[in-house]
């Protein structure tokens, strides 16, 4: 197996690592790759076919993608253990001022309390099919990078329509595992009537906030449980007090007794995206531009909501999910930032890639056909520095900008449903219209209109002093007969005084209206996304050719590395099912300092202070004092173990996996990486690569003893 070569660094690591007998190796590997690992070797009790089988029931069919995240069934009633902050935008919607879950948690102690979760879903793979040829079968040598990457998506788009007669209500996805050499039609369930069942406190699930975040050791419940209904057809139906618990084909058992050090474990899930094949100037882009920009922008905002909040709980239950969501970002781009300094990420590739290119010119042949590869993808790299911030800024105002957001969404449905049903964008079908308005009012119940106006204040600024918003600060010039920038306050006053587009009725109103009807409004914030509506074509268009171009590099950087290194690669993580495999263990992250690979009960009291993120409910407190730890205190520890470190190979989306043992069984469940091992999109080593999960032994503790929920205990089998 091809372990990623971490450039220059292998010396320095090596004296970090401790002296065991098996080591992970690198790797979010494929379900249909799982085959070439020796996992018997590594520590595996159970045979491949029981983690996934093509032709029966596996693990693989207990595992289900959310939003952003993993989970598992863990009950034949369709019970779905996953992380607190998977939930964390369910658990604040149900939160008001009367009955505030987020600080106080959430129990459904009957299945009609259960509290239904809008614009929320699971879906689980049912199969999938290699279909490179009939993808590649669009493409010639003849095509340059535009044409050959147009010609692979209309290919994937007709090859979705036409595999859809054969896959009726299931939801169909193509995804590139490796540039132009590989891709998979994956085919899912889709379950949308999901519940809320249990949450803990915020002081349980976020115990630390983001001072922990991304931090070892931790101490952290970052649990929660939902439930997936279906029609009383058993078929996939949205939310109806009708539906009845969803009965998986598959279940995990949970293991109470736990896991040891060193004991083998894997992981199932979706992660998000790696980019461990990618060049030297993509990783300095990433270094130099991207995440220090929008890092700052971010830490900007999050104190621009956090200041909102500070003294109205209700401000502050709004904003919770947006803050929450930035914050993990920003900490993991300074982590990642920090790490390709400590490590000299991009100086080491580029010693790498001068290596790789005396390998291509000392054959004519590969030589004619690569010899300006590099220099053509640091062209290409070096062209996007001067339009950096024209796209940062539009990104980040269309993604976080309530009112611009809803602008939009009303503005494209109301343009999309003039065509006919089946021509139209998925989530403007009549099919999803319930879910479009779902989303419009969740987005409209969390507008705080003073944080949204100094948004809209501050990127407008922005806008005035780059040349690509020009056409902006004109159009603010005739409005107000004065410079824009004098005029900003003068536009973002009106422009909020004016609007109707915060009223719920008037927003789901407009939805129905013609185009001409919809422009005859004149709501303001419309009239913004109209203004916007040139450049984000213009950026649509720069990135459409631009990505064109870099994938067929990529592709070929792909080739010659193989060609150099003889090997073949594992694929970027991409949102689809992978398996990674590990062991529990501790790590050194510097000189003379060794981190355990456990947290327990006794460093949850030592570090609980007064107030959040350090505060801890007094049951918890008392009941440790009491030494009442029930069946699930560790003989080692003589305690709990509340938190755990594995050398798994994990990245974001795998929030909410199952760590599984040697025989399948759940004994934690992921939610986090340590501070080195944010470098895991990048780079990954076993010396510092370290994954944190939730101890199982402390979600049933805190169930059975804490929160009574033996209800819960019962239908997992766990009593």
């Amino acid at each position: 197996m091809y372990r990623f070569r971490v450039y220059g660094i292998i010396l320095w690591l090596t004296a970090c690592v401790m002296t065991v007998q098996a080591y992970a190796d690198e790797g979010m590997w494929p379900l249909n790759e799982i085959h070439k690992i020796n996992l018997k070797s590594k520590g595996l009790n159970i045979k491949v076919e029981d983690i996934y089988n093509p032709n029966g029931i596996s693990l693989a069919q207990a595992i289900v993608r959310t939003p952003g995240c993993t989970g598992s069934f863990v009950s034949e009633e369709g019970l779905i253990l996953t992380n607190h902050h998977c939930s964390y935008g369910i658990i604040q919607s149900a939160s008001s001022m009367e009955h505030d879950y987020l600080k106080e948690g959430f129990l459904a102690r009957t299945r009609s309390e259960e509290y239904p979760a809008k614009n929320f879903y699971v879906r689980f793979i049912e199969s999938f099919k290699d279909i490179t040829a009939e993808i590649l079968s669009a493409v010639s040598d003849t095509m340059d990078a535009l044409s050959r990457a147009t010609a692979i998506q209309d290919k994937s788009a007709s090859l979705l329509k036409s595999y859809q007669n054969a896959y009726p209500g299931q939801y169909l996805e193509i995804s590139e595992m490796l540039p132009g050499k590989s891709y998979i039609l994956f085919v899912y369930t889709t379950l949308t009537d999901i519940r809320l069942v249990y949450a803990p406190p915020q002081s349980i699930g976020e115990f630390g906030g983001e001072t922990d975040n991304w931090v070892w050791p931790r101490h952290t419940g970052d649990f929660s449980f939902i439930r997936a209904y279906v029609g009383k057809d058993g078929k996939p139906a949205e939310y109806s007090p009708d539906n009845v618990p969803y009965r998986p084909k598959k279940f995990i058992r949970i293991q109470p007794d736990g896991v040891r050090e060193n004991d083998f474990v894997f992981v199932l899930g979706y992660p998000g995206r790696t980019f461990r094949h990618r060049p030297a100037d993509f990783l300095a882009y990433e270094e130099e531009v991207r995440m220090p920009y929008l890092a700052d922008l971010m830490d900007w905002h999050i104190q621009l909501m956090e200041q909102a909040g500070a003294g109205d709980r209700a401000v502050a239950i709004k904003l919770a999910d947006k803050i929450k969501g930035l914050a993990n970002t920003t900490k993991n781009f300074r982590g990642k930032l920090k790490g390709m300094k400590r490590l000299q990420l991009v100086e080491n590739k580029r010693k790498e890639e001068q290596e790789l290119q005396n390998f291509i010119e000392s054959d004519p042949n590969r030589s004619a056909k690569y010899k300006d590869l590099l220099k053509n993808i640091r062209t290409t790299y070096d062209a996007m520095r001067p339009y950096a911030e024209f796209e940062f800024i539009l990104d980040y105002i269309t993604r976080n900008h309530v009112m611009l957001s809803v602008a939009r969404t009303v503005h494209a449905a109301v343009y999309e449903r003039q065509k006919p049903d089946s021509l139209r964008s998925s989530s403007y079908q009549d099919k999803n219209i319930d879910q479009l308005r779902a989303s419009l009012q969740k987005n409209l119940k969390d507008y705080h209109e003073a944080t949204d106006r100094a948004l809209l204040t501050e990127i407008v600024t922005r806008m005035l002093s780059i040349k690509d918003f020009q056409s902006i600060t004109l159009m603010i010039d005739s409005l107000y007969g004065m410079p824009a920038r004098n005029a900003i306050p003068l536009y973002t006053e009106k422009i909020y005084r004016t609007s109707r587009l915060m009223q719920d009725s008037v927003v789901l109103a407009y939805l129905d209206k013609t185009p001409a009807e919809l422009k005859a409004m004149n709501d303001p914030f419309i009239q913004l996304n109209n203004w916007l509506a040139p450049l984000t074509a213009k950026l649509r268009q720069m990135r459409q050719e631009r990505e064109a171009l870099l994938n067929k590099y990529h592709e070929d950087l792909l080739q010659v590395r193989m060609e150099y290194l003889k090997t073949s690669f594992i694929p970027d993580a991409n949102r689809t099912f992978r398996f990674t495999y590990g062991y529990v263990r501790g790590y050194s992250p510097a000189d003379a300092v060794y981190y355990a690979p456990f947290t327990t009960l006794k460093g949850l009291v030592d570090k609980t202070g007064v107030v959040a993120p350090w505060d801890t409910p007094s049951k918890v407190i008392d009941l440790y004092k009491k030494k009442d730890y029930g069946r699930y205190a560790d003989k080692k520890l003589r305690d709990v173990p509340v938190a755990m470190i594995y050398n798994s190979d994990t990245t974001g989306g795998n929030s909410g996996s199952p760590v599984l043992n040697a025989r399948g069984e759940l004994i934690g469940l992921n939610f986090d990486r340590c501070f080195e091992a944010t470098i895991n999109d990048f780079a990954w080593s076993e010396a510092y690569s370290r994954s944190i999960g939730v101890d199982v032994r402390y979600i049933l503790w805190l169930l059975e003893k804490y929160a009574g929920a033996d209800h819960l205990l019962r239908e997992m089998k766990i009593i």
